[in-house]
């Protein structure tokens, strides 16, 4: 009797075994890395505490359609692609250029904006900018930009967006080269600050950034190509740019 009742308390507790393991079946989790100081694209929301923004809306469309839950990882713009190659986080979406230097995947481009300069004294060109003292975000395609200016008076590169304008608006900086979009942002909400587009002929693309070899990109990149064809990408430019 004792024998047939530990047989029958051994199955009931094989299954058990078994069904808890059916229903404790792990969500896939994909991390996006992202530098939240940089709106329309991503910024903190000062009410929510959440990170919000262009880009993250597109992360969360192509999370969704893949099958996966989003997790979102800010940090500094300068440490998202070493995030990325240590495997810390498993995409980046932070209004990135396409740059191959940077040693990593890119998705097809998903927007294309333009540089301009940022000052409280109408600069328009590069040229404007000899002598003066330049703000550009560390790690940024911005300081490739800031290259072209002729004889600068010194390069700053900082970590933040906001950092930047504030060094302007304080006069330590004389200006800066800022994405066309974010641009308008700040400039909105500093009445005291202008931007002008810089004529180079040239549009900047940003893509999604992926460790090299990843097995996502041409998910990620048929998940983008159905943003496009739904009309979501239009949707989402009204929300976050108009």
């Amino acid at each position: 009797m004792k024998k047939t009742t530990f047989t029958i308390l051994a199955v009931l507790l094989g299954l058990s075994l078994v069904l808890a393991g059916c229903g404790g079946k792990e969500e896939k989790v994909l991390i996006l890395g992202t530098s939240p100081d940089y709106p329309p694209y991503e910024n903190v929301d000062t009410t929510s505490g959440e990170i919000v923004g262009f880009d993250i809306d597109i992360a969360k469309f192509i999370a969704e359609e893949l099958g996966y839950e989003l997790k979102i990882e800010g940090m500094d713009f300068n440490g998202l692609v070493a995030a990325l190659q240590a495997g810390r986080v498993d995409f980046v979406m932070a209004a990135m250029s396409v740059d191959p230097s940077r040693d990593v995947d890119f998705s097809d481009i998903y927007f294309v904006a333009r540089n301009t300069i940022v000052s409280r004294d109408g600069y328009s060109t590069l040229e404007e900018l000899e002598g003066k003292r330049i703000g550009v975000q560390l790690g940024s395609t911005q300081e490739d930009v800031a290259e072209g200016i002729p004889n600068p008076g010194e390069i700053v590169p900082l970590n933040r967006i906001p950092e930047i304008i504030q060094e302007i608006k304080a006069g330590r900086l004389d200006a800066a080269i800022v994405e066309d979009a974010v641009a308008a942002g700040y400039v909105a909400n500093n009445p005291d600050l202008t931007f002008n587009v810089i004529d180079t002929g040239e549009e900047e693309g940003y893509a999604v950034a992926l460790p090299r070899g990843s097995e996502l990109l041409d998910d990620i990149n048929a998940a983008l190509k159905k943003l496009e064809e739904s009309g979501k990408k239009d949707e989402l430019v009204k929300k976050w740019f108009e």
